[in-house]
């Protein structure tokens, strides 16, 4: 799988998604993934109500960069530690997605892709995170688990994805992410 997914992420010329002419400040999020069980699961976090963007959101550990960052992967993995706890390390950075814009929040976000040990003990930043969230990715790939729509913003036309697991909707840039990762690596459309 890691093969796989290495390959996938070093076959793509890496591109910005924004949907919005706003200026977009750079933020990066880490897409975690372990195995389990002989099943990989990615890791995702529930943001808590005082966060000052997407409240209670369903979303990666990630958020804006910071000066003192070298580059947007210390971006993702300074964020990642900070929310949950996982040593930067501890991650292998196995490539890079899309940079995806936000549209509340007028971020431009550098997804990458990164294997975590499995059991880890994660320390989670209750002022940031409410719960962790793992999803089998088999779940993510069942299409009873996902649904499109087109939307406007600003007159233009889009799609907004959602996936389902356990009562849990991921959607926005996160769902946009997950899709491109998804679509590499497993060939879904």
């Amino acid at each position: 799988m890691k093969q796989k997914i290495i390959q996938a992420l070093s076959q793509t010329k890496k591109q910005n998604i924004t949907l919005t002419e706003a200026p977009l400040a750079p933020a990066a999020v880490l897409l975690p993934l372990y195995e389990k069980g002989g099943e990989y699961y990615i890791l995702f976090t529930k943001r808590t109500e005082k966060m000052q963007y997407h409240k209670g959101q369903i979303s990666f550990p990630g958020g804006a960069r910071h000066e003192e960052d070298q580059s947007l992967e210390d971006t993702a993995l300074r964020e990642t530690f900070e929310e949950i706890g996982v040593y930067p390390q501890d991650v292998e950075i196995l490539g890079q997605l899309d940079s995806m814009a936000t549209i509340s929040s007028s971020f431009l976000i550098a997804p990458f892709v990164g294997l975590i040990p499995y059991p880890y003990k994660f320390v989670i930043n209750p002022d940031e995170i409410e719960e962790l969230v793992e999803v089998p990715i088999s779940s993510l790939l069942d299409r009873n688990n996902y649904r499109e729509e087109l939307q406007i913003h600003q007159g233009k036309s889009y799609w907004v994805y959602f996936y389902q697991y356990q009562g849990k909707v991921i959607w926005g840039a996160t769902a946009r992410i997950l899709k491109q990762f998804l679509d590499l690596v497993f060939g879904s459309d």
